[in-house]
């Protein structure tokens, strides 16, 4: 009976360990990150990599990032913020109409369409990348904001994960009842099923607006104007000068690379706090028998 105690212990500690390396992996990078944006170009160099330097210099290096080159930092922050919320929302939208079109309707071909999402999934998007380019530049949308906005509302990931989210979420007496009473499908969608299928909703809207917020090969293809970029393709650009050495005036960039990075993290760590309720009963839902 004392063996099972002492292997239980054993794998717990096993499985703290495991975790709390994987959380270190995860923490070590952005525990960097924050520290080095309170130093100056000089001491980030001179001082420990996860150690302050000399001097506190987070809000000077937050100046310059909003105020170099016209504020540029301050267009790409409002570009991403633009792709990433009608892009994500839009996809979340389109994922969840048409997930639970596939769980709750019968129609001809649902299987086909079912087993193309599924095949769909397991494309990359890089691989679809230059395609979508040459697509678009027979349309004429390069170096618009619809080159980056119309791949971004198609999320195979999201329609499969609402598909069988919505299979057990939305129960079909429900739906009869509605269909006796008159209700037609659109009303019943969104006065229903809508409500029910929110925490699922939220899951797939976080993970697409993850997904747009850090894209970074799509618009470095289908942009060529500054004014356009979003935060990952102009923050490279900022790095590339600062790795080639140039910058304006005496104002360096390698701060200003890395305090920009800082604060593009910041939307994404307050969108998860405040959706993380709707989130957790999305997870946990499906543990639950009706």
């Amino acid at each position: 009976m004392s063996r099972k105690p002492r292997r239980r212990r054993g794998k717990s500690t096993a499985l703290t360990v495991a975790m709390g390396l994987m959380l270190a992996y995860a923490l070590v990078p952005l525990v960097w990150l924050t520290i080095s944006a309170t130093k100056s170009n000089q001491t980030l160099f001179d001082s420990p990599g996860l150690w302050f330097g000399d001097g506190f210099h987070l809000f000077e290096n937050i100046h310059d990032v909003f105020t170099y080159d016209d504020g540029i930092y301050l267009r790409w922050f409002g570009n991403t913020l633009l792709y990433s919320v009608v892009g994500a929302g839009g996809a979340a939208m389109i994922a969840t109409m048409g997930g639970y079109a596939l769980a709750k309707y019968d129609f001809v071909g649902r299987k086909f369409l079912f087993a193309l999402v599924l095949g769909a999934i397991s494309i990359p998007a890089t691989a679809l990348a230059v395609p979508t380019y040459l697509l678009f530049s027979e349309m004429g949308i390069v170096n618009t904001p619809w080159a980056v906005l119309l791949p971004t509302l198609a999320s195979p990931f999201g329609l499969y994960l609402m598909q069988v989210y919505a299979k057990d979420a939305v129960p079909d007496a429900m739906l009869e009842a509605a269909r006796i009473d008159g209700a037609g499908e659109l009303r019943i969608f969104f006065t229903i099923s809508l409500r029910l299928l929110a925490p699922g909703f939220v899951t797939v809207l976080l993970f697409t607006l993850v997904a747009t917020w850090n894209n970074y090969f799509l618009p470095l293809i289908v942009l060529n104007d500054p004014d356009l970029f979003p935060l990952t393709v102009g923050l490279h650009q900022w790095n590339s000068m600062a790795q080639g050495g140039s910058g304006a005036g005496a104002i360096p960039i390698l701060p200003l690379v890395l305090t920009g990075s800082l604060l593009a993290i910041v939307p994404l760590v307050v969108a998860f706090l405040f959706l993380q309720r709707f989130w957790e009963s999305g997870l946990s839902a499906g543990g639950v028998k009706q």
